[in-house]
């Protein structure tokens, strides 16, 4: 065998053995280019739906009603570990194993318009390059610089594969960050693991534990926005119903470029602007929670719930 045949088969076979195990490691990612999000629905029809995420929220449009606060439960106990902190390309992702049944339940989410309890699956965010943008949704015409997703499962479905069938399969809390000057401490214990990260696909399985409320700090959860929508990344799950506070959480300058120093592991690629275009409301109705302060818990409870009477829809 010549040279010249030998070093053809050699590249031949390297081709063959490599070029379908790139393209499996990529099949599932995504880009945030407006080019890139229209092609998302060429792969996942749900992507072209009517009810997608995220929206435009203005207080004009929502439709004041009494209903119950969201109930965090659990929020104030220590995270079972360990806690793995993943770059996925696309975000960065909090994995959080379940809670032994012996030490206890699962936190888990209730109350608004939500009809059955809600488990904790994970967490992530999403941010922009400049501070001006980030945020999935856009709260009164401001797009904050970044955008907290809690996810939580309806517990009446085994796992999220199987909730994203349905219409009430998932809650995401939401919640938004804007520039201050001060560090905040409320996220920086996971900021300190960024350097770990900062490559496409690397992961860390994080020395310690914290609790869902220590990184939500003193805000205001009794205000809250809610509507049906979408899962905000492919594939586009019409499965969710949004809680969105408008009581913003802070980060610092410092803080925030930990985020915009990560890399998608594409060329020329570094994980900024990760949030997708907005989607039009259309036939939904945007729900705010009517706060009075006068009234306790048990008169809500004594009055009845008016909300019951008001479909997402039109």
């Amino acid at each position: 065998m010549s040279p010249a045949i030998a070093t053809w088969i050699g590249l031949a076979v390297m081709l063959l053995t490599t070029v379908p195990i790139a393209w499996s490691a990529d099949h599932h990612r995504f880009g945030y280019t407006r080019p890139e999000q229209r092609r998302w629905a060429r792969a996942h029809q749900s992507c072209a739906g009517k009810h997608q995420s995220p929206i435009a929220v203005a207080s004009s449009r929502a439709i004041a009603l009494n209903m119950p606060a969201i109930e965090l439960v659990g929020y104030n106990n220590l995270l079972p570990g360990p806690i793995t902190l993943h770059n996925n390309g696309h975000s960065v992702s909090l994995g959080i194993p379940k809670t032994d049944p012996e030490k206890g339940r699962h936190p888990y989410i209730f109350g608004g318009k939500m009809q059955n309890e809600y488990e904790l699956e994970g967490l992530h965010f999403h941010w922009g390059d400049k501070n001006s943008r980030g945020s999935e949704h856009v709260l009164n015409d401001i797009r904050y610089p970044l955008e907290m997703h809690i996810i939580h499962r309806n517990k009446k479905y085994k796992n999220v594969a199987e909730a994203l069938g349905y219409s009430d399969g998932l809650t995401v809390l939401g919640f938004f960050y804007q520039v201050t000057e001060h560090e905040s401490p409320e996220i920086a214990h996971l900021l300190r693991s960024f350097p770990l990260i900062e490559q496409f696909d690397e992961q860390v399985h994080l020395n310690f534990t914290f609790t869902l409320k220590s990184i939500l700090g003193d805000i205001d959860l009794t205000r809250f926005y809610t509507y049906k929508g979408s899962l905000t990344t492919p594939p586009c799950s019409e499965a969710v119903t949004w809680v969105l506070f408008p009581d913003v959480l802070s980060i610092s300058i410092t803080q925030i470029r930990r985020f915009r120093m990560l890399d998608t592991g594409l060329p020329g690629s570094p994980m900024v602007d990760n949030y997708r275009a907005l989607q039009p409301l259309g036939n939904r109705r945007l729900f705010i929670r009517k706060v009075n302060s006068r009234n306790t818990a048990l008169d809500e409870l004594r009055s009845g719930f008016d909300h019951t009477q008001w479909d997402w829809v039109y």
